[in-house]
């Protein structure tokens, strides 16, 4: 299965997480690894290129790091102009019908935060509910999610360890729910 994994995080090179399992990913052939503020450091996204990006691959991942309980600016961009009507959804819009969509998420907050009795009062899955109703609008099947949490207290050993299980979900996820 050709899996696309659009990074977006607008300081990849600072990022020890984005970046390690950025790393990990490219070891392996049948993934295809893009990063949004790389490729369009202007913000002017090349609309027809990033649609046939989805269309050539048969599992989607979004990584970033969770800003403000949503994504990056940028992939908020991305979505609003690669996820057309008519294209992505609406009458014609089916280009990504049948296509798996999952997320991995690095959060500053330990894992205790993201709970109803946490200072965030609310679990993760919660809180990407609008990411998850898109990939119901699309047309995908919404993988689990995959989280990092905690992010500044990770030793390099739980991260190396971390990253070959991301690899691991993104190649042979157990899919939650189908549409």
């Amino acid at each position: 299965m050709k899996t696309l994994v659009i990074i977006t995080h607008p300081n990849l090179e600072q990022s020890r997480i984005n970046r390690t399992w950025m790393q990990e990913l490219k070891k392996h052939e049948e993934i295809t690894v893009h990063t949004l503020y790389q490729s369009y450091p202007d913000g002017k996204i090349n609309v027809a290129y990033e649609q046939s990006l989805l269309e050539s691959h048969d599992r989607i991942i979004l990584q970033f790091p969770f800003y403000w309980y949503s994504t990056p600016s940028l992939l908020k961009q991305w979505q609003d102009e690669v996820l057309s009507y008519g294209w992505a959804y609406g009458p014609g819009g089916d280009r990504l019908h049948g296509k798996e969509l999952g997320l991995a998420i690095s959060t500053f907050g330990p894992v205790d935060s993201y709970q109803p009795t946490g200072y965030n009062h609310f679990t993760m899955e919660t809180l990407t509910t609008p990411l998850q109703q898109t990939s119901n609008l699309i047309g995908t099947r919404f993988m689990p999610l995959f989280v990092l949490n905690g992010v500044m207290h990770v030793t390099d050993e739980q991260l190396e360890e971390n990253a070959k299980m991301y690899v691991n979900h993104v190649l042979q996820p157990s899919l939650i729910k189908a549409n």
